[in-house]
């Protein structure tokens, strides 16, 4: 063998060496098969887990011929366990309706209604390729947040929860101010650095791991925080703000200068939609704005 065939498989043994490893980290999941929510992953980090139209199930799935509370999984020493929770219309595996309980294996294919979930078990190498296709489908490519349309359904999803638990929720939105003079001053490469620096810097020091952080257009982005009440929310938003006018922003050897109008809200009464509790944050923006931007502002019914 040459030296150059043995350096080419050293690289790919050390690549599936590296993706076995990786793969070893990932819990066991469903994946969707087919449909508008196709490669959708599922993880199953809780000894039960309950799926249905409920919001407040573990795993949500708001269509038609599938129940509040459709079927169930139970960690057993054998292994998940599943069972119809008493669904209208029934729980498939392998397109035979069950009976009781029945331990799940790889590659089952579990249908409730019209969606059908793929059992993929704990560290299947597998999984590596549709978490990449996840990633690239909900990733904004530039800045590395969420995109618009993964924080669409996101913000549905969370306000429903809040319907039915009572939990606190908020939003944050905020724009970067004066970006288009900024482009005009120093350049739009110097635009896009800010954008890519700014998405890093607040990844990396200002969100949770349960936040949904995401560039929803051009220079505004939102953060969506689950179980946080709107005065947690504006403190971690004047932290943001400070984050950002403090930090350096440096192109070319030239100090950027960059700041943020941010602007806050809250599930309560009179937010029934996700767009409800949008336009709510995008009005205190707005007075963020007509205040001498670069601050925080909530919003007041």
């Amino acid at each position: 063998m040459s030296d150059d065939a043995t350096v080419v498989l050293t690289d790919i043994k050390s690549a599936l060496a590296s993706a076995e490893k990786e793969a070893e980290q990932k819990p066991a999941a469903l994946l969707v098969v087919g449909g508008e929510l196709n490669g959708t992953i599922f993880d199953l980090k809780e000894d039960i887990t309950i799926c249905g139209r409920s919001p407040d199930s573990q795993i949500t799935l708001d269509f038609n011929g599938i129940s509040r509370q459709h079927f169930k999984l139970t960690t057993t020493a054998e292994g998940f366990a599943l069972e119809d929770a008493g669904s209208k219309n029934g729980t498939f595996l392998n397109n035979k309706k069950i009976e009781g309980a029945t331990i799940i294996k790889k590659g089952d294919i579990i249908k409730l209604g019209s969606i059908a979930l793929k059992y993929l078990p704990k560290g299947d190498p597998e999984r590596l390729t549709y978490d990449k296709l996840n990633l690239e489908a909900n990733t904004d490519k530039h800045t590395g947040c969420y995109n618009k349309t993964y924080f669409n359904d996101k913000i549905e999803l969370e306000v429903k929860k809040c319907m039915v638990t009572g939990n606190p929720l908020s939003l944050i939105i905020f724009d970067l101010d004066h970006f288009k003079k900024l482009n005009d001053n120093y350049g739009h490469d110097a635009g896009d650095f800010v954008l890519k620096d700014a998405a890093a810097l607040i990844r990396k020091t200002g969100v949770r791991e349960n936040d949904i952080f995401a560039r929803y257009g051009g220079e505004e982005f939102v953060i969506l925080l689950p179980k946080t009440n709107l005065k947690q929310s504006f403190e971690i938003a004047e932290r943001l703000r400070k984050l950002l006018e403090t930090h350096k922003f440096i192109y070319e050897n030239q100090i950027l200068p960059v700041t943020a109008s941010i602007g806050v809200a809250d599930y309560r009464q009179g937010v029934k939609t996700g767009t409800d509790l949008f336009k709510r944050a995008d009005e205190a923006v707005y007075k963020a704005k007509q205040g001498g931007r670069n601050q925080v502002q909530f919003y007041r019914a």
